[in-house]
């Protein structure tokens, strides 16, 4: 069975995401701006990059390789025409994670934003030990409710993720990751205007932990 994500329209997403009483799309582009900035680093892997939002944050002098990858080839093709300027920077890799992680190459960073949803925490694992990051961030939605999608006009057209949604957890997330060598570095919370609540998670693989 073909995988939701895939059949999402690409302006469907982003102006669901982008309404005043969603604003995630406005959330995670600062959130990105952070993420891209805090470390040094050469090289950064996003995954579920969609449309590319927060790639105008890259800062061009400091990293010299940016990998984008996402399962929907339409979106990577969305996301180079934007931003040409990273011509040379920036690779967009249309990738299944589920099923395709080995293809990964390694990065210095991996950036991975409400996407641990969609493939669970044994899969994640998998991509982190596979491209082999000094650091990790992943920015994860909490729900005050039962539902993961918020309501809005564009609301069906995300039908199809219930069957490969997985709930999170800040804590079972933290577990995941040192199970697997990354020590949790730092928590910042960005509430949304509709109950929900973004949660962003950094980890290091050889940092003293700070929390």
């Amino acid at each position: 069975m073909s995988n939701p994500w895939k059949d999402i329209n690409l302006s469907d997403y982003e102006s669901h995401m982008a309404l005043e009483s969603v604003q995630q799309l406005q959330a995670m582009n600062q959130m990105m701006k952070g993420q891209l900035n805090q470390y040094d680093i050469q090289s950064v892997m996003i995954l579920g990059i969609a449309g590319g939002n927060g790639l105008e944050h890259v800062d061009m002098k400091k990293i010299s390789k940016v990998y984008g990858v996402d399962i929907n080839a339409e979106y990577l093709v969305t996301t180079k025409e934007r931003y040409k300027n990273l011509s040379g920077i920036l690779e967009c890799l249309c990738v299944d994670l589920s099923s395709e992680a080995e293809k990964l190459p390694q990065a210095n960073m991996l950036i991975t934003n409400l996407l641990i949803e969609y493939i669970g925490y044994e899969c994640f694992q998998k991509v982190v030990k596979v491209t082999n990051p000094e650091y990790v961030s992943c920015i994860i939605q909490i729900n005050t409710d039962d539902s993961f999608v918020s309501d809005s006009p564009y609301l069906h057209v995300f039908d199809g993720l219930e069957r490969i949604h997985h709930h999170m957890a800040e804590r079972e997330l933290q577990n995941s990751m040192e199970s697997i060598g990354y020590r949790l570095t730092q928590t910042l919370e960005y509430p949304l205007p509709n109950g929900k609540e973004l949660v962003q998670l950094d980890f290091c693989k050889n940092c003293i932990t700070e929390n």
